[in-house]
Formats: structure tokens, C-alpha cells, sequence
């Protein structure tokens, strides 16, 4: 396991070094992870919205990282309300936000709030920079 914690860390510093030439697209990144990490979202959920949108991206090493975070937050209390919140966040992706009423009422049954629908938001925009951006330099 240390290796691999190794081995990740090696890899996040890459990526980070890779995306210091351009300064203002890593300090956005920050800056917007950092408020992701503050909204209300609890951070199964949040982990699952940056799983989401890691795997579709195909960022492997957003996908090795954050895999790792979410095990360190130890089991799950709901998987099903993590689900609702995958799915939900798939089809936001696939509807460029334009999600339905049902899809937004499901969320909603699954304990998630408006302003939860709109943190999902916050986290697809951010997490779509740092895959992209992982993607385009290579780091991915």
C-alpha cells in the first residue's frame, strides 16, 4: 500500500507540475476544488461526483485518487443515495445540465436538496477542467 501511496503522490505532482504552465488554469482549479469541498454535500457524495465525472473523462489518475479518498472515508452510510447521485450527475453530463423534472425529482427522493443539484453543478465544471486538463497534458 505504500507503494501505491507512493506511486500516487508521484503522479498528482506530476500533474500539477504539468499544469503550472498555465498558472491562472491551476489556480482556478484550486480555487474552485476548494469551494466544492466546502459546500453541503456530504463527502460520499461529493467523491461520487468527481468518481463520475473522472470515469467518463477517463482520467486514470483522478480515478486512482479519488477512489483512494473515498475508501478512506470508510463505508458508505447510503449506497442507494450515492447511486441517485451518480445518475444523476451522468445525466447532467449528458444533458449539458438540461436534466428533467423526474431526474431532478429523483435526487430529490433520495434526500438531496436544489441547492445539492446545483453543487453537483459546481463539481462537473470543476472536475471537467482537471480532467481535461489531465487528458491534455498527459498526466491523465
Amino acid at each position: 500500500m505504500l507503494h501505491e501511496s507512493h506511486d500516487l503522490s508521484a503522479r498528482t505532482a506530476n500533474a500539477v507540475a504539468l499544469l503550472k504552465e498555465s498558472p491562472h488554469t491551476l489556480e482556478g482549479f484550486l480555487k474552485l476544488s476548494e469551494i466544492f469541498e466546502s459546500t453541503t454535500l456530504d463527502p460520499h457524495s461529493r467523491e461520487t461526483v468527481i468518481l463520475t465525472v473522472a470515469a467518463r473523462n477517463q482520467c486514470h489518475l483522478c480515478i486512482d485518487m479519488h477512489e483512494s479518498k473515498l475508501s478512506q472515508l470508510g463505508p458508505a452510510p447510503d449506497p442507494e443515495r450515492l447511486d441517485a447521485v451518480r445518475r444523476f450527475t451522468l445525466r447532467a453530463l449528458a444533458s449539458s445540465g438540461a436534466v428533467t423534472d423526474a431526474e431532478l425529482d429523483a435526487l430529490h427522493a433520495a434526500g438531496y436538496t436544489r441547492q445539492n443539484a446545483l453543487e453537483v453543478m459546481l463539481g462537473i465544471g470543476t472536475y471537467t477542467i482537471s480532467t481535461f486538463a489531465n487528458r491534455l497534458t498527459g498526466a491523465a
